[in-house]
């Protein structure tokens, strides 16, 4: 049983709260033994929920028209649910999402890593940048990487715990700061990307069930996320300097980051690198601004829509860093031939064997959930109990979130949620009087905050990964108590921030207001 860093000083309720959900969570088997039990679970209530006829019933959009669809519960518990766990298990898990782009970011991680270049990076980050400043700036790099899809659970949540460390600091309160923005602070964001036009292609279909020409842009939203960027640095910052960090207590793990100078080679190193860095990036706007250019989507010319630019994106920040690592390595003397570069990418990958155990088991287990349509019918069922409240105003601004929170803990993709979402809320807050728009920044409010506590979170089981490295016996209830309260703090300050804009009545967004 792994011992709590807590400090033995009086505790309040809510931390002794976090206390209880560390030792029960941690009481639980290890992750790749819980992901086969929740497997199990699935399994036996799908066929429970076959027998019983759970269903619900929703409207879809088929070729541009709404058309009433309804799912049904499916047993895995039957001849042919058996033959497709059987015969789907590899495609499961060379098919999860996290997988590849997990691989394929940590061979250019690995190279920088292996040439010395991030350890003498942040040595010379942690020698030029203020102590005080260096939690809001994570928080904030977090939140900025969604700009980038899923790349900031690589890169930036790993590269968090290594900063805190560089500084003294418990590395796992960087892990969490930098998790908190990249994934708590998911939907806000200082520049309109890939998020914003998926969410608003499914928004305008549903607004035109009542107004045939409504149009809802992908900059809708863009205001009232602006300010809220800053918002989460704050409230991440605040967080994980007097909750998660005092809680944590000292580091004790193995774990240890070099604080000597940086030498005259490595200077050079960085830069070369830095050099690198920056011819790197000139090619790659010669490849995207032009108006034809390759890195845009070759039908509409869209740099965040399908574009090779979006969907190549993890490919491009792992030539990020493994350009530069080799450009640090020769100039520092670290590289000798390129057979140096390869064993470091080997290296990464070797590391990550205990990964590859858990990604196979969560693969499943997220599989067998979706094929049971149980999250739909959960989505479905508590959208309609809302609905039929009856609430009005803030009660139901704030109702429909927290119904989006809970939802988000069951069914983690955005789309998925809101495709299901949109067609139900948008027609009624709309008769309401309320616009699609602000409906949307209502829903990306409950789907960003609670993603970091559930492990049914495609990435959750790489942050374990991660976490696993400054300490071994971490389990779920650790991460979810590490977790907590930067979802509560965040639902609760996001939704406040709605509540004041509300009644300012301010634009959430170019011509975007929030009553119709």
């Amino acid at each position: 049983m792994k011992k709590s860093n807590v400090n033995t000083t009086k505790k309040g309720f809510f931390s002794r709260f976090l206390d209880f959900v560390e030792r029960a969570g941690n009481r639980l088997p290890h992750p790749v033994t819980l992901f086969i039990i929740f497997s199990l679970i699935v399994i036996v209530v799908s066929a429970i929920a076959e027998m019983t006829g759970l269903s619900a019933t929703y409207d879809k959009f088929v070729d541009g028209e709404m058309v009433p669809t309804t799912v049904e519960a499916i047993s895995l518990l039957n001849a042919e649910g058996i033959r497709k766990m059987v015969s789907q298990a590899v495609s499961n898990f060379t098919s999860f999402a996290p997988l590849g782009t997990v691989l394929v970011a940590m061979l250019g991680v690995g190279v920088a890593e292996g040439t010395g270049l991030i350890q003498a990076g942040l040595r010379k980050l942690v020698l030029s940048t203020p102590k005080r400043f260096i939690t809001a700036v994570v928080v904030f790099a977090g939140v900025m990487s969604n700009i980038a899809s899923d790349a900031g659970y690589v890169v930036l949540v790993p590269l968090g715990a290594l900063v805190f460390l560089s500084f003294g600091r418990h590395p796992l309160a960087g892990l969490a700061a930098a998790f908190a923005g990249v994934s708590g602070g998911f939907s806000a964001n200082l520049m309109v990307g890939p998020t914003d036009a998926l969410l608003s292609g499914i928004t305008e279909p549903a607004a035109q069930m009542l107004q045939g020409n409504y149009s809802v842009p992908a900059t809708s939203n863009f205001y009232f996320l602006f300010v809220s960027t800053f918002l989460i640095t704050i409230v991440g910052t605040i967080v994980t300097e007097k909750i998660i960090e005092p809680r944590l207590g000292e580091y004790k793990g193995s774990a240890v980051a070099s604080m000597d100078e940086v030498t005259a080679e490595e200077n050079r190193g960085l830069k070369w690198a830095g050099i690198s860095i920056l011819v790197y990036i000139i090619i790659i706007l010669l490849l995207l601004l032009p108006q034809n250019g390759p890195l845009r989507n070759p039908e509409t010319g869209s740099i965040l829509e399908q574009s090779p630019f979006i969907n190549g994106i993890v490919t491009l920040i792992s030539l990020l860093f493994l350009i530069p690592g080799v450009a640090y390595g020769i100039a520092s003397g670290s590289v000798k031939s390129d057979k140096d570069v390869v064993d470091a990418m080997a290296k990464a990958m070797s590391a990550m064997g205990g990964y590859l155990v858990l990604a196979f088991v969560a693969a499943q287990f997220v599989n067998y959930f979706t094929w049971t349509n149980l999250g739909t019918i959960l989505a479905v069922n508590g959208a309609k109990f809302l609905s039929n409240t009856g609430m009005t105003g803030i009660t139901l601004i704030i109702g429909f979130i927290l119904v989006t929170a809970f939802i988000n803990l069951f069914i983690g993709s955005a789309s998925a949620k809101w495709a299901i979402m949109a067609p139900i809320f948008v027609p009624m807050l709309m008769q309401l009087g309320y616009t699609p728009e602000f409906t949307q920044v209502a829903y990306r409010i409950g789907d960003s905050t609670t993603n970091i506590i559930s492990p049914l979170m495609s990435y959750f089981a790489v942050v374990i990964a991660f976490a696993k490295k400054y300490d071994e016996k971490i389990g779920i209830g650790t991460l979810i108590s590490t977790m907590l309260p930067y979802s509560l703090v965040f639902l609760i300050s996001w939704s406040a921030l709605l509540i004041v804009w509300f009644l300012l009545g301010l634009p959430i967004g170019p011509g975007a207001l929030i009553r119709i």
